[in-house]
């Protein structure tokens, strides 16, 4: 069963079961970097490091032919999708230093709509139902923002970062997304997560706080798990679902990570999302619901 069955089909329970995982892995990451307690950038390195560790192995041994066949563009989309993953990674890890995991993620979660805003700078045409949803996302943003500045400027300044890990990550789908439909999951994020590591080695390398080594054994079993869980159960199962449900699926799905994320923030941490937090949440995740549904009825038909 693939993406093009019918928008009104519901995805079967094997791959609602997926989705499920795949929201509830992403909403451990904020708690897996908080629980940790190291340098982000070292954080950052790790995680991708590890779960490259593990898929680019399996893509040379069972799609090595679509290495070779990639050819010089698709190498450079490639490589340009792992340089922006790496800057989503090094944006938004360090704004749980800063701000509240509802807050970090909430913000973090308006991807959809920065892939909206920069194909619309790329010639691809944005509806006025869609203009509606990134007015509602942005203006969930500046009140978040707003409301932390009024807490702290050291708030405001991880909302900041948290907002520019989004626009790296919209960057990240879109240079990736017409590759993702010529080569196989594994071979994809293993050259993604190869680069992505690569690039924050660099980082770590010259990073004052930042370094490969000295951490306590619990810290590398945190590490392990951020791969697995996070990375490899959130982010590459949600890539291996785009290629049987709609995209819009598993962009809504997503918008729930918020949710759990700050659930799971209150039970392991105690923090109480602040009144900001929460009504911006809730002004983003309208404004997202609005873009995603109205790209799926654009796909399935005439919007009227």
């Amino acid at each position: 069963m693939t993406a093009d069955r019918g928008a009104t089909e519901p995805p079967p329970a094997r791959l609602l079961a997926l989705l499920a995982l795949g929201v509830v892995s992403v909403a451990f990451s904020s708690i897996l970097i908080r629980a940790a307690e190291a340098p982000a950038m070292s954080i950052a390195f790790y995680r991708n490091a590890i779960a490259a560790a593990i898929l680019l192995p399996i893509a040379l041994a069972r799609h090595r032919d679509e290495l070779g066949s990639l050819g010089r563009r698709g190498w450079a989309t490639a490589l340009l999708a792992g340089a922006l993953l790496a800057a989503h990674f090094a944006l938004w890890i360090p704004s749980l230093s800063y701000t509240t995991v509802a807050a970090s993620t909430v913000l973090v979660t308006t991807t959809p709509v920065w892939v909206a805003l920069l194909g619309r700078a790329m010639g691809e045409r944005v509806s006025r139902r869609t203009g509606v949803g990134i007015g509602l996302a942005l203006a969930g943003a500046v009140m978040i923002s707003g409301g932390d500045y009024g807490v702290s400027a050291r708030a405001a300044f991880g909302d900041l970062l948290a907002l520019a890990g989004a626009v790296a990550a919209a960057g990240y789908l879109l240079a990736g997304r017409s590759l993702r439909q010529r080569i196989s999951l594994t071979t994809y994020t293993g050259i993604a997560y190869t680069t992505t590591a690569a690039i924050l080695a660099v980082v770590v390398s010259f990073a004052p706080e930042a370094t490969f080594t000295g951490f306590e054994p619990h810290v590398w079993a945190l590490f392990l798990l951020m791969a697995l869980v996070p990375q490899i159960g959130g982010h590459t199962v949600f890539n291996y679902l785009l290629g049987h449900v709609e995209a819009a699926t598993v962009a809504i799905a997503v918008t729930g990570e918020p949710v759990v994320a700050s659930a799971l923030a209150l039970v392991f941490f105690g923090e109480v999302p602040g009144w900001a937090a929460v009504a911006g949440g809730v002004t983003i995740l309208a404004g997202i619901w609005v873009v995603i549904r109205t790209e799926a009825l654009a796909r399935s038909g005439p919007t009227g």
